[in-house]
């Protein structure tokens, strides 16, 4: 979602115009950067924790050539999300669990009526039927014991 996008919904929703939202949007951006340039923190209920934090100088590679470069230490701001943002991400990435799981579960039939009809039976594509005659492999018929009785020796 873009700027511009988020000044369009909050403006449909309060109706204000979008010249006007746009510069409530702007002055509430520029409010954290001051924030974060002066104070180095800022923290927004129900949403989470701008922090401004120093990275330290380190050594580094080239991705391309594999030399060692050094990095100077640099600013950086960071972002810790609020519990309210955190729990509804958390909802959102277990739904999209539950939903995985029910799809990869077959379906329950639609119509399980005795009239409803079998789909056709048909072979696999590239199948080929065995030739008519005998089989390869002949499979004996099983053998007759006689049943228990006295025995004739």
């Amino acid at each position: 979602m873009t700027k511009k996008e988020i000044v369009k919904a909050i403006a449909d929703d309060i109706g204000l115009t979008q010249l006007k939202t746009k510069e409530i949007v702007q002055k509430t951006f520029d409010a954290i950067v001051d924030t974060l340039v002066t104070d180095k923190r800022i923290e927004l209920r129900n949403f989470g924790v701008f922090e401004v934090k120093k990275r330290a100088a380190r050594k580094a590679r080239n991705p391309r050539t594999g030399e060692r470069v050094d990095v100077s230490e640099k600013y950086v701001v960071t972002f810790k999300p609020g519990k309210e943002m955190e729990e509804r991400v958390k909802q959102m990435s277990e739904d999209a669990h539950r939903q995985k799981q029910a799809a990869s579960q077959p379906a329950a039939p639609v119509n399980d009526s005795p009239s409803a009809s079998a789909p056709e039976a048909r072979p696999s594509p590239g199948y080929t039927p065995p030739a008519p005659g005998p089989s390869p492999n002949p499979v004996s018929p099983p053998t007759q014991t006689p049943p228990p009785g006295p025995s004739s020796y």
